[in-house]
């Protein structure tokens, strides 16, 4: 939900997957079939043989990485934008729902080797980790839910600077000149989309002060749950790195104990805080459009699984450095899908906004390269599954 670039410095060690042994499918397929014709069994191999060069193409992993992101980013965004939605805790609930269920799913299927079983003890240990997901998923769509999605992802680069300033206090972390001049970058890019952002709201309403103030107020929410966001992301995120150097999970083990352990955090938070009446589900949910939000709902659920498969695939087929550029240029996709999806107002300083921030994070992700080649010991940071990695990813995209 509503999450899930430029701050990946951890050096990711995934296991390879190889496309199979072809003798030894053919074996199996001739098993099956007592008397295999041959031109069926040269379509199934020509069939696998495609699907193996998909799986092994840096490029469409690359694609699909960047569509799942782009996809998760708009779907949430169509769903709290509501003129009456009031129910986040329950939509975050819902994907956090569909997320585990659908992750038990392919554990069955034999799609995830590598989940553990359920442990009592690592949930116990997980648990304030998951308490700040909640606070950092719930501001993120209040943010996204006040503010269109080009600023809302300028004002994320934000929480790279946070990010990175916690990794000196707590970590022995160090900021290198490029870095700083990313950092202004982005400070620049945030201060331009912000400015755009006013004279639009002003500029769309007219010089009527009722109206004015009404939209001025809009945006003021939406940069207080965004600045409450930027300093719920750098928390979970660096909170994260703490522990789960503890914790040996494997690929989607965080992921999975995320998603579960925030469900019944979600749905008391729901039942407690949000109104239940059926006045007020009417409202959020009305006829014309209820089956859009529901299917969007299940669909950003799914989108979680999707962004960690597609980030452990990008790493594989490509390295985690590509995978970092990727991020980097991500945003721009993202920001305009916003223009595309939204009508968010285009002007010169919007667009001047995205841009720059575009370049801040190619200038970020760049600096953490030449970081990582000049380190002495590039193994002093700790090793990241691709789950909690693509967590990272999403907190900042």
């Amino acid at each position: 939900m509503t999450t899930m670039a430029n701050k990946k410095n951890e050096d990711i060690e995934l296991g390879s997957v190889d496309g199979g042994d072809f003798r030894e499918q053919d074996a199996f397929l001739g098993r099956t079939s007592p008397r295999p014709r041959r031109g069926s069994l040269r379509q199934e191999v020509a069939v696998v043989e495609v699907l193996d060069k998909i799986d092994h193409s840096p490029g469409a992993s690359i694609m699909a990485y960047c569509l799942s992101s782009i996809s998760m980013t708009v779907v949430n965004k169509y769903v709290v934008s509501g003129t009456f939605w009031n129910l986040n805790f329950f939509y975050l609930a819902v994907q956090s729902l569909v997320c585990t269920a659908a992750i038990l799913l392919c554990k069955q299927l034999g799609l995830f080797h590598n989940l553990a079983p359920f442990d009592s003890v690592k949930a116990r240990k997980w648990f304030p980790i998951s308490i700040l997901l909640v606070g950092m998923i719930y501001t993120s769509t209040k943010a996204l839910q006040f503010l269109s999605v080009p600023v809302y992802t300028i004002f994320k680069n934000l929480t790279i600077i946070v990010i990175a300033y916690g990794e000196v206090l707590w970590f022995g972390g160090s900021v290198t000149p490029l870095a700083l001049l990313s950092f202004g970058l982005m400070v620049v890019s945030s201060i331009i989309a912000a400015w755009a952002d006013i004279q639009a709201a002003i500029d769309g309403v007219g010089h009527h002060a009722v109206e004015t103030s009404a939209a001025l107020s809009t945006l003021n929410a939406g940069y207080a749950w965004m600045g409450m966001n930027v300093f719920c992301t750098a928390a979970y995120v660096l909170g994260m790195r703490k522990v789960i150097k503890k914790m040996n999970f494997k690929d989607y083990d965080t992921m999975f104990y995320n998603n579960l352990l925030t469900i019944p955090v979600l749905i008391v938070c729901s039942l407690v805080a949000e109104d239940w009446s059926s006045e007020n589900l009417l409202k959020n949910f009305p006829v014309e459009t209820r089956n859009a939000l529901f299917i969007g709902m299940i669909y950003s659920g799914l989108a979680a699984i999707f962004i960690s498969y597609c980030s452990a695939w990008c790493i594989r087929v490509t390295s985690s450095t590509t995978y970092s550029m990727v991020g980097a240029l991500n945003k721009l996709p993202i920001a305009i899908s916003g223009l595309v999806f939204f009508h968010a107002p285009v002007t010169f300083g919007s667009v001047s906004a995205i841009i720059i921030g575009f370049i801040s994070g190619i200038v970020f992700a760049w600096a953490k390269v030449r970081q990582k080649a000049q380190s002495v010991l590039p193994t002093t940071k700790p090793t990241m599954s691709a789950s909690s990695q693509s967590n990272r990813d999403a907190a900042n995209s």
